[in-house]
Parts: C-alpha cells; sequence; structure tokens
C-alpha cells in the first residue's frame, strides 16, 4: 500500500490553511541569474509566519484534531524551525504547546519558542528529544510528528502549489531536505501540475538522512554533526523515503562550508537573509546547471531565515567565508 499523499490532499490543505498562513511571494532574481547563468525564481518562504514554511503544516495538522486532543496540548520535536512555528501558532489557535528540542539547537529558536508561552524541554541530541517527545505523549499530550504525517506534508505541499502558478517555467526546483516532508509535499504538488519538472533534494553533511536512506533503500539512523540543525533529522521515515524516490532525482549532499558561503551569496547577490539550510541550495544549484542543459529555469524554495548575525558571523569566520562566496 502506498504511503505518498496526492495532489488532492493538497488542494485539500490549501482550502484548510487559507487565511491562516501568508501567500508568500515569488520572484526573479538577476542577481542570481548571473552567478547562475540561468534565469532564478525565489520562492520566499523567509516571509512566512514564524520566519519558515512550517506553519504550513502544522495549521493543516491542527485544524484536523478534534477537540479532545487540543484541549490536552500538543507536543513536538523539532530542530529549531518546527518548534518556532508550533509555538506560534499554537499560541495563536489557543493550543498549550511542548516543544522538545536537542540543547545544540539555535539559542535564539529557544528565546522565540520561550517567548510564544510554549514549554521548552532540550535534550543532549536530537535522538533523545524522540525519546522525550514519546514520554510525553504517554503522559497524555497530543504529539505531532515534524514530517512524518500525511497532514504535515499536504500543508507543505500549498507551497508547491504556489510556486508553479507563479512560475510556470520552471524546470528544476531545488527543496533542502530535513526529514522530508517539504520536498514530499512539494514535489507531489509540482509534478502533479507540470510532470516535466525535475525536483532535486539538497542535505548538508552531517545532515544527510535522506541520502544515506537512498543508498540502504531504507531509513537508517544518523548522527547529526551539521551547522545546519534545521535539516537535522536523526532519520527519514518510509513515507517521505518513498516520495523521494518515486519523485526526485537526485539528492546532493554540500558542505557546511558551500551552505554558509550559500547563505552570503544570497546576501550579496539576492539581498536576501536565510539560514545554511537554504543557502545549501546555491552550490547544489550549480551542479543542477551542469546537467540541466541551457534552457533550463531554476527555482530555489527558501525554507526559512531563522539564523541570529551572530550564528552567521561565526560560521562565515570558522569557514573562512568572505567575498569569494559566490566564486564556490
Amino acid at each position: 500500500m502506498s504511503l505518498r499523499i496526492t495532489i488532492d490532499d493538497i488542494r485539500k490543505a490549501e482550502g484548510v490553511i487559507a487565511g491562516q498562513v501568508l501567500r508568500t511571494p515569488c520572484v526573479a532574481s538577476p542577481g542570481l541569474a548571473a552567478v547562475l547563468g540561468r534565469p532564478v525564481a525565489l520562492k520566499l518562504e523567509t516571509l512566512q509566519l514564524a520566519g519558515c514554511f512550517k506553519p504550513r503544516g502544522i495549521v493543516n495538522k491542527v485544524l484536523s484534531l478534534s477537540a479532545e486532543e487540543r484541549d490536552k496540548g500538543i507536543v513536538t520535536v523539532s530542530g529549531g524551525n518546527h518548534g518556532i512555528a508550533t509555538a506560534m501558532m499554537a499560541r495563536t489557535m489557543g493550543l498549550a504547546a511542548t516543544i522538545v528540542m536537542p540543547q545544540a539547537a539555535p539559542e535564539r529558536s529557544k528565546a522565540r519558542i520561550r517567548a510564544d508561552g510554549a514549554n521548552l524541554i532540550l535534550t543532549p541530541d536530537v535522538a533523545a528529544a524522540f525519546d522525550v517527545a514519546e514520554a510525553e505523549r504517554a503522559k497524555g499530550l497530543t504529539y505531532v510528528h515534524s514530517y512524518d504525517d500525511p497532514l504535515i506534508m499536504a500543508g507543505h505541499g500549498t507551497l508547491g502549489l504556489e510556486f508553479i502558478a507563479d512560475a510556470p517555467g520552471l524546470t528544476d526546483v531545488l527543496v533542502s531536505i530535513g526529514g522530508g516532508a517539504l520536498i514530499s509535499g512539494v514535489a507531489t504538488a509540482i509534478k502533479a501540475v507540470k510532470p516535466d519538472v525535475r525536483i532535486w533534494g539538497v542535505e548538508t553533511q552531517g545532515a544527510d538522512a535522506m541520502a544515506q536512506a537512498l543508498a540502504a533503500q531504507r531509513p537508517v539512523q544518523i548522527k547529526v554533526t551539521s551547522i545546519s540543525s534545521t535539516l537535522g533529522a536523526p532519520y527519514v521515515t518510509e513515507r517521505t523515503l518513498e516520495h523521494v524516490k518515486a519523485l526526485v532525482e537526485e539528492v546532493i549532499v554540500v558542505s557546511d562550508a558551500d551552505a554558509v558561503a550559500g547563505a552570503v551569496t544570497l546576501a550579496e547577490e539576492a539581498r536576501l537573509w536565510v539560514e545554511p539550510a537554504a543557502g545549501c541550495l546555491i552550490p547544489a544549484a550549480r551542479e543542477v546547471v551542469k546537467r540541466a542543459g541551457a534552457d533550463a529555469m531554476i527555482g530555489l524554495v527558501l525554507c526559512g531565515g531563522n539564523t541570529s548575525v551572530a550564528d552567521m558571523t561565526r560560521w562565515v569566520d570558522r569557514f573562512s567565508v568572505g567575498d569569494a562566496a559566490t566564486a564556490r
């Protein structure tokens, strides 16, 4: 039995979340077109509520819960963005939320979660976070999985419908992968509307659970070491792996250094502030351009901008990323 969502699931989610989240802009980037040598369209989920795409799936999921499930309060695991978005949307929708995060998650993310009134539990690592969340569910809280949920995936897929509607000339779309819900939803939506569009996944070394799952032909547990903590799922699931195997051309894995350089390139050439989790798309796009042909139009899903100036400054220094970033 297939675990894949359908375009009908995504169109239903589109109706459910309408008015609850933003329809984010899609813009052309002459600066990145000059860097990549192809037209480039950017889907600016950096401007979404909570600064990332996550509210789409969260709202779709929460509105599916019964009154009893909502009254119990929700619990989830996050490396950063999902927790920020869950805390914000829970406050907006009048729910109690518990967010379980690894201690290494960005301090800014922790502060924002606490500011929205959520109960924040910190664990030694992301694997332990999932164990703690299960324990919280056993106490009676309603568990909202950040990626292994068809309602979450369908909500995120609404982004894909918007992107292909606003940029119908797209030939190649690049999407960052954490647990895989975003790329599963976006690929399902875009492929349903325009089957010839190629979808490419991107991960960073040390947060490459999907690439490792593809190599093993099954989900595998990884140790997350990448600075791109928002991509740091300890494993993908059979559900997200099935989507990627069916709909994605390839998962490209880049270094943390190149992801930071990509974030700098987006700042300098597109005037956009993003995380390394989105910056990783730039080095991957260079690889895609080599294969895509002269008529390619590149689409980048800029998944989030929840990183601090202090974080970015530290990473730039650590990886010696300077004015040569666009040359990487």
